[in-house]
């Protein structure tokens, strides 16, 4: 099957603050139906200020340095997922701490989608990824703060390619030294559960 051509969103950078307090974030633009483009970029604005919002927690003035960043992870076939990061550094603290949080949009339908969303309705989603996240922590030996049990229904997560990448924020599963966890999953070993109509659906097919 011909996937039907589709142009990439446009992107452009958008910078608030400065040095050492500095963020930047995406905007979308020049999209056919505005009223869609405004709420993506709300709900950019929106993630953007809570992430903001928890670095600064109920001491914003002792934050010395605070960084916010942001990567486009897949920005084809009408799907747009993206990753917002911050980092801050607080007054005395042993060490700064960063955040991140993502935004996956499903354009040929406008409505922004959770991971519930990827799947057929009724399939085991979390049973099924959670088994894949536990056989990486095996193969890889990642050391985990406690016991792995299963995602969380709505787990931090973005897609990249023919990939969804499952992941977890500093300290939820891990030491922090190790960094963030990700966890790669190739949309062909969940072929079976994905939404066909959906993102992933579009993505795992062939040119």
């Amino acid at each position: 099957m011909t996937m039907p051509f589709s142009l990439p969103v446009q992107v452009n950078p958008v910078k608030i603050g400065s040095k050492p307090k500095e963020i930047y974030y995406p905007q979308i633009a020049d999209l056919p139906n505005q009223v869609w483009e405004q709420k993506i970029n709300r709900s950019i604005a929106r993630q953007v200020q809570n992430l903001i919002d928890e670095q600064a927690g109920n001491q914003p003035e002792t934050v010395v340095e605070m960084i916010g960043t942001y990567e486009i992870k897949n920005n084809q076939r009408e799907v747009l997922s993206l990753s917002l990061s911050n980092y801050a550094y607080h007054d005395r603290a042993a060490h700064g701490m960063t955040f991140i949080k993502s935004l996956t949009f499903d354009m040929k339908k406008e409505r922004q989608v959770q991971l519930a969303d990827l799947f057929k309705p009724g399939s085991d989603y979390i049973a099924r990824l959670s088994a894949i996240v536990r056989a990486q922590i095996d193969a890889r030996k990642i050391q985990l703060i406690s016991d792995f049990t299963a995602i969380r229904p709505h787990q931090d997560f973005y897609v990249a390619d023919r990939t969804l990448v499952i992941y977890f924020q500093l300290y939820e599963i891990t030491p922090y030294v190790f960094g963030f966890p990700f966890f790669p999953i190739s949309v062909y070993d969940i072929q079976d559960i994905i939404d066909e109509a959906g993102p992933l659906g579009r993505l795992a097919e062939h040119n």
